[in-house]
């Protein structure tokens, strides 16, 4: 396909490809719980009529695939007609359409309220999507998110991992918020020579989890947030209307710094033949031991601190390409261009060795070369630069952590 415009997807598919149906979800009434859970609310994609469209010579898909080309032609004007017709009716692509429920546009254009056209590619777990486009009298309806959940929902049941697509300047936002990034962490010898570059296109990718129900993300979130409140407010129900006596006036009295741990061990320590003799004295031996335990503790957690940030920036999904060192076996060049290579695994490494880093700083520094390796070997206009770009704002954005 080429440069999409706008896209959104769906999982509601019958066994037959030219009926559409509702996307549901039911348990048995007669099915018990020792722990009765509350009803779930209603999803708001069930009212939906979906269908999977195909080319596969029936009356009703081709009528369908007829008012799919139709709306791509006129919502995405840019686009050949000629080109659109040929992938939505070439029969190794798929169209999931949204359909109106009004029973007098049945069978013709106006019963499409939207559409996605893809391409998948069962064998290496991902699809290209070719067209999107919602009605412009359906505009501004969520029509384009619940196209987008929708697919995802129906690419877990064909084993996609992965939706790839070229986007034009009109299309990266919706991309964006559709949970696709220009960052690829796909292994590029799953989709190269099946897809095409095109020029004015971004090409954006998104993963698609197997077991998150799209259709009820804000429904999810909303629960894990009561869920959180309610703990909270267990846990303080009664803790918070306790109230202790007042420390005694004379609570410090007699007592100085020595805890009985610090005495123990500076005892042992004097008690050790030549200790005293050398000038030592109980008073030296508690300092010390003091000064020896703080520097332990600040030590114990700088590096907890550390790998904590390195964690976070594994985390991301641009961070992809910095997390093992460059194998100089492939990209034998690659010693002649960066004299100084760093990466995640390497910085990890040294972490927990102990004596490398010893502020923040000098991590924040280590990632910042990383960052300046990969945009000076690799250069503008490539995916890796891109990943280095988005690291380097990240880490601009969490600077302030290297600090504290």
């Amino acid at each position: 396909g080429g440069p999409s415009s706008s896209s959104a997807f769906h999982n509601d598919i019958n066994s037959s490809p030219s009926s559409s149906t509702h996307h549901a979800t039911s348990s048995s009434p007669n099915t018990t719980t020792p722990n009765k859970l509350p009803p779930r609310p209603p999803n708001t994609y069930d009212n939906i009529r979906t269908a999977i469209v195909i080319n596969n010579g029936t009356r009703t898909n081709l009528i369908r695939l007829i008012g799919l080309k139709s709306l791509f032609a006129r919502q995405l004007p840019k686009m050949p007609k000629e080109y659109i017709a040929r992938l939505v009716f070439d029969r190794r692509h798929k169209s999931l359409a949204i359909l109106s429920s009004d029973p007098e546009k049945k069978d013709c254009d106006d019963e499409i309220i939207g559409g996605i056209c893809y391409r998948a590619y069962p064998e290496m777990r991902f699809a290209e999507i070719a067209f999107c486009a919602v009605s412009a009298s359906q505009q501004v309806k969520g029509y384009g998110t619940k196209l987008m959940n929708l697919l995802k929902m129906h690419a877990v049941t064909e084993g996609i991992e992965f939706f790839i697509t070229y986007a034009d300047n009109y299309a990266i936002g919706y991309f964006k918020k559709q949970g696709f990034t220009k960052a690829v962490s796909m292994p590029k010898g799953r989709y190269q020579g099946l897809i095409k570059d095109y020029d004015g296109g971004t090409i954006m990718e998104c993963y698609v989890h197997p077991t998150i129900d799209f259709t009820r993300v804000p429904e999810m979130i909303q629960a894990q947030k009561e869920f959180i409140l309610e703990r909270i407010r267990a846990g303080t129900a009664k803790s918070d209307k306790v109230v202790y006596p007042p420390l005694p006036p004379d609570f410090y009295a007699g007592q100085d710094v020595k805890s009985r741990a610090e005495k123990g061990a500076a005892e042992r320590s004097l008690a050790i033949p030549g200790v005293s003799e050398a000038g030592w004295t109980m008073a030296d031996l508690m300092a010390s031991t003091r000064d020896a335990k703080d520097s332990d503790k600040k030590k114990h957690q700088l590096k907890s601190d550390l790998l904590a940030l390195v964690s976070k920036v594994q985390d991301q999904q641009y961070s992809w390409c910095f997390r093992d060192p460059v194998d100089t076996n492939e990209v034998k060049d690659y010693l002649d261009v960066v004299g100084d290579p760093i990466d995640l695994k390497t910085m990890e490494k040294r972490i927990r060795r102990g004596d490398w880093y010893k502020t923040k700083h000098m991590l924040f520094s280590d990632m910042m070369k990383m960052v300046n390796n990969c945009k000076l070997y690799n250069g503008e206009g490539n995916t890796y630069y891109d990943c280095a770009v988005s690291l380097e704002k990240y880490l601009a954005s969490i600077s302030p952590m290297f600090t504290e």
